[in-house]
């Protein structure tokens, strides 16, 4: 028996978990017409594989109809489910690992004008920030019937062969009972804290008359709103204490924090440049306090955390979720010695935020998640050898790199500066995105061990390729910034590359105008700001920085709030001149002949970037395909065919930026789907 910590099996009552890492549940919103379908068995079956002892579905499975969907739930209150759950079940059994499923009423954490257009329902009438319903005030006949929703929901779980299934009570239904801040209900389910967990307690009992003993149940909860007035770590110890004691649950699956708004959810479900494991040792603290089961997952995104978390007695089970959606196969690697394989985890959240932008969860640099059946995590050596020349080490380019060796293919790389990373090395010059940097180091280091040839210091020009006899080429150049936003005296603004770089040193008075709306505006700010400078964010979006949404906002506004930095949403820069020593900006607006001037010393300019296309289209005649892409094939997972020029020697391809300003995600998934079937 291995003497790895996370490898110990773990005796969870009946059940032998075979190691002590789990995925928690999570809630990739993949389920279609509210059922956990082949997306969704796929993206569970692919961990099982691997060696995960524990992953739980959904984040959470709704039991009634009054609490829509906002996350793309699975819908629980449905018979229907039983069949997809079934299947999820019996095929992640089927390779050792164990399955369970979180439930719960969303409470005051829905919408109205979802769904059924329902009146949400909650302890009290307050409102929560993020998605700004207003709730019913919940009656004793919608506490009776959502009991009864409960029970019915595990009895489908159970129906279906799951292990178990826990309730969720950290910003939803559950926990607004229990926070004195969500709960102004008169006794018996409101004043002090006995009577707030009245309705948590009924719903346990209910699940326990109609599923029985055996049926493994926790709770996921916060054991610390951490919020002014909520609810306490006291108070955290004396729920844990009287959840062990009630003889109704069989494990505690512990968070500390409050996900009302987005900087609450931040600080719960931590990013990038936050630190790792942050409520670890308040996890270990229950877990000492109550000597019970104790899971816990928040960033904990690498092996040697994990392990710290079990070895150190801090917890029975550790979620790392995040981490397996980056690598689902990182318990094999574990299990192998591979650590070195596995691909890390960045934090870049792109995951999260997309499912609370209505989206399904991608990884930022794993573009096989989510899409297990048409992009396998595997891939699979080529029948014929190929010479492979890519120009550019960017992700992309890395990208290509990496899976066209996997493919068995002799790889040459020309990189123009003298080391790879692109643009991921400007964003991962600021320490709290420095994590961003192993999204192209990861994929070096698999490149370096593959074989693949990089040719650094060389601006490649196409005799260059051509020496090589490429029987493939892929341009993965990237793009450089396009400032040229105004009629004229466009060479009076410099780039948010020009200052991230610091090719061109920050003004004290700076304008920052953001008509791309991703990180590198923010970041631009942030760097300009934090030398005391005065700094206003123009966009002629309704909100800033769209592209770099909720959770990942937050850590630039608790750093731009603290400085002198404003915001200035609907106006567009059109136009620059000098005036003595300063800069005239010009604002109008797309909603009217207005304008507004400012007098700055230094003019920002965030427009996405134009293709560093040149030798592209030097090749292009010289290529069998004339640089065509049979765009079905790609979007389909099939091989690329089109021949116009059959006399050449070689196919000419061109992705991520070269192509179009778009984002990390989009360019190494071109590099995925274009190189794997080469």
């Amino acid at each position: 028996m291995s003497s790895d910590p996370l490898l110990q099996p773990y005796q969870l009552k009946h059940l032998t978990l075979k190691n002590r890492v789990m995925i928690t549940s999570h809630e990739p919103a993949y389920p279609e017409d509210g059922m956990p379908k082949e997306r969704y068995r796929a993206y569970h079956l692919e961990r099982a594989k691997a060696g995960v002892a524990l992953t739980m579905t959904a984040g959470s499975a709704s039991v009634s109809r009054d609490s829509p969907p906002v996350f793309n739930n699975i819908l629980a209150w449905k018979d229907e489910v039983v069949g997809h759950m079934a299947k999820i079940a019996q095929d992640c059994h089927d390779e050792g690992c164990a399955v369970m499923i979180q439930l719960t009423h969303l409470g005051r954490r829905t919408r109205w004008d979802k769904g059924d257009w329902l009146p949400v329902v909650s302890a009290s009438h307050k409102r929560e920030a993020a998605h700004r319903a207003f709730p019913k005030k919940i009656e004793d006949w919608d506490i009776t019937r959502i009991i009864e929703d409960y029970a019915q929901a595990a009895e489908r779980m159970q129906a279906a062969g799951l292990d178990g299934l826990e309730i969720q009570a950290y910003g939803h239904l559950m926990d607004q009972f229990w926070s004195p801040l969500t709960n102004d209900l008169d006794a018996p389910y409101g004043g002090d804290l006995d009577n707030r967990l009245r309705f948590t307690f009924d719903v346990l009992r209910a699940i326990r008359a109609r599923c029985g003993a055996e049926f493994l149940l926790g709770v996921r909860y916060t054991g610390d709103e951490a919020l002014s007035g909520g609810l306490s770590k006291q108070d955290g110890l004396a729920i844990s204490h009287k959840l062990k004691d009630s003889g109704l649950v069989d494990f505690l699956n512990v968070v500390r924090g409050h996900i009302d708004t987005d900087a609450g959810l931040t600080d719960t479900i931590p990013i990038q440049g936050m630190r790792n494991a942050p409520h670890l040792d308040f996890a270990g603290d229950i877990r000492k306090a109550t000597k019970f089961p104790t899971f816990h997952a928040a960033k904990i995104p690498d092996v040697a955390t994990a392990r710290h978390a079990i070895a150190s007695g801090k917890l029975d089970m550790v979620g790392m979720t995040r981490a397996h959606m980056a690598d689902p196969h990182l318990m094999r690697k574990v299990i192998e010695g591979r650590e070195e394989d596995i691909r890390p985890c960045v934090g870049a959240n792109y995951c999260l935020d997309r499912i609370y932008q209505g989206g399904m969860a991608l990884c930022l640099h794993n573009p096989s998640t989510g899409r297990e059946i048409e992009q396998p995590h595997t891939i699979d050596k080529a029948q014929t050898q190929k010479r492979v020349t890519i120009v550019g080490a960017g992700p992309a380019g890395l990208e290509a790199a990496r899976v066209a060796a996997l493919r068995g293919h002799r790889v040459t790389v020309f990189e123009a500066a003298d080391q790879p990373g692109g643009q991921i090395r400007l964003s991962a010059q600021q320490e709290r995105r420095r994590e961003m940097g192993s999204i192209t180091q990861w994929r070096y280091e698999q490149c370096q061990k593959h074989g693949v040839t990089f040719r650094f210091n060389l601006l490649a020009q196409a005799a260059d390729v051509l020496e090589t006899m490429p029987d493939e080429v892929i341009i993965a150049t990237g793009g450089l910034p396009d400032t040229d936003v105004l009629a004229d005296n466009n060479d009076l603004v410099v780039s948010s590359w020009d200052i991230l770089s610091g090719d061109v040193k920050p003004g004290q008075n700076v304008l920052v105008f953001d008509d791309a709306g991703d990180h590198a505006g923010l970041q631009a700010a942030d760097v300009i700001s934090a030398t005391g400078a005065k700094v206003e964010i123009v966009t002629p979006d309704r909100s800033f920085a769209p592209e770099v949404m909720a959770m990942n906002l937050t850590p630039y506004m608790r750093a731009l709030q603290q400085r002198d930095v404003t915001f200035t949403v609907t106006w567009r820069l059109t136009g620059v001149a000098r005036d003595g020593n300063m800069l005239k900006a010009t604002l109008g607006s797309d909603y009217g002949h207005v304008t507004r001037d400012r007098m700055v010393d230094q003019i920002v300019v965030n427009h996405g970037t134009l293709p560093l296309d040149e030798i592209y289209f030097e090749l292009k005649p010289h290529s069998r395909n004339l640089g065509a892409v049979d765009n079905t094939a790609l979007a389909t997972g099939q091989t690329q065919h089109i021949v116009v020029n059959p006399d050449a020697d070689f196919r000419l391809f061109r992705i991520g930026d070269a192509v179009a300003a778009r984002n990390t995600h989009a360019a190494i998934y071109d590099a995925l789907r274009l190189v794997r079937d080469l």
